[in-house]
């Protein structure tokens, strides 16, 4: 079984840049602007692959108003 790396290499890259930037942005969130728990937050993050960071910045924050 041949990998085709360079396919795989960027969706890689992607998804690890996604989980750090999202996870940081939970750090620096204060605990009333995010719905739900963090806790909760970083599982969906981290076990979630592409899809929990983007879940995470459409519906894991709340809207400040600004």
């Amino acid at each position: 079984m041949d990998i085709q790396w360079q396919i795989i290499a960027p969706v890689i890259l992607l998804q690890l840049i996604l989980v750090v930037i999202a996870l940081v942005s939970l750090a620096k969130a204060e605990a009333e602007t995010v719905r739900g728990t963090k806790l909760l937050w970083v599982v969906i993050i981290l076990f979630g692959n592409i899809i929990g960071s983007i879940v995470y910045f459409v519906a894991g924050r709340k809207d400040d108003g600004a």
